[in-house]
């Protein structure tokens, strides 16, 4: 399918569903990536390809209008009218769907570790939310199957050091795995074990530091701190514990630019 098919094609289009466009962008910047695949879901016309009116498929023709890039995909011919009522209608297959063939546990927090690690890789900038954060499947995938090991020890970790800190288990989970590839020369024994005991350690030490983070609102409200505040309090107590840098609190202010972890390749 050339964009140039999909033009004609979409000029003669039905009655259709409002075009979600953030969709259509998700969809286009598949293909870009060269994600896109060859399924089942294609197209549905309601005669013959060079004049039947186009029932199902305006966001797929969108996207390659918008991505400029011919694909392949199925045309299906001589659909009825009355079929367009319940054309597209099934439950779209969640990224935690995809990753329960691969046997892992804790799929959810599995699957929301990997997004963010990828969201933070690609847009460390951005607020992590609305369309422009959206990640297919397949990238999803790809990135469980290059780091499998890492990722799982970033979840037990981050199931484990959630108890005692402010941050999520996906948060921990996403700070934990960003700061062990950034400094994999590091032993995070240490750094483990003195955020799960708080055991010896003395006032300016980062751990403390992090585990004293604030849970609660003055008022007693639980605070609600987005992952990206989550994940820049995370590495900038273990950049200060690396660099062996006092520090007594912990902060992340809207106007800063996300940290990067501290980077230690060698033993030093």
């Amino acid at each position: 399918m050339t964009p140039e098919m999909a033009e004609v094609l979409l000029s003669r289009a039905v009655v259709n569903r409002r075009l979600d466009w953030g969709q259509v962008d998700f969809l286009a910047d598949s293909i870009t990536r060269k994600e896109w695949q060859l399924t089942h879901q294609g197209i549905a016309l309601d005669g013959p390809l060079d004049t039947g009116c186009l029932l199902d498929g305006q966001h797929r023709l969108n996207a390659i209008v918008k991505a400029g890039v011919p694909v392949w995909m199925y045309v299906f011919e001589g659909l009825p009218r009355a079929a367009f009522p319940v054309l597209d209608t099934g439950k779209r297959r969640s990224g935690v769907d995809a990753l329960s063939f691969t046997g892992e546990k804790y799929l959810p927090v599995l699957y929301s570790a990997i997004r963010h690690v990828l969201l933070f890789k690609n847009m460390p900038e951005s607020s992590w939310s609305g369309s422009e954060a959206r990640i297919a499947n397949s990238r999803i995938l790809a990135a469980q199957e290059e780091d499998s090991d890492m990722y799982r020890e970033a979840v037990a970790v981050g199931r484990d050091i959630s108890k005692h800190v402010f941050a999520s288990q996906t948060g921990v989970a996403v700070g934990y795995f960003v700061t062990s590839e950034a400094a994999p020369a590091v032993k995070s024994d240490s750094w483990i074990e003195g955020l799960t005991s708080g055991a010896n350690l003395e006032v300016g030490d980062p751990r403390l530091a992090l585990i004293k983070v604030p849970h609660m609102k003055k008022g007693g409200a639980k605070r609600r701190y987005t992952m990206c505040e989550q994940v820049a309090i995370y590495i900038k107590a273990w950049n200060a514990w690396v660099q062996e840098e006092k520090v007594e609190n912990l902060r992340f202010k809207k106007t800063e630019k996300m940290p990067m972890p501290v980077e230690v390749k060698f033993d030093r």
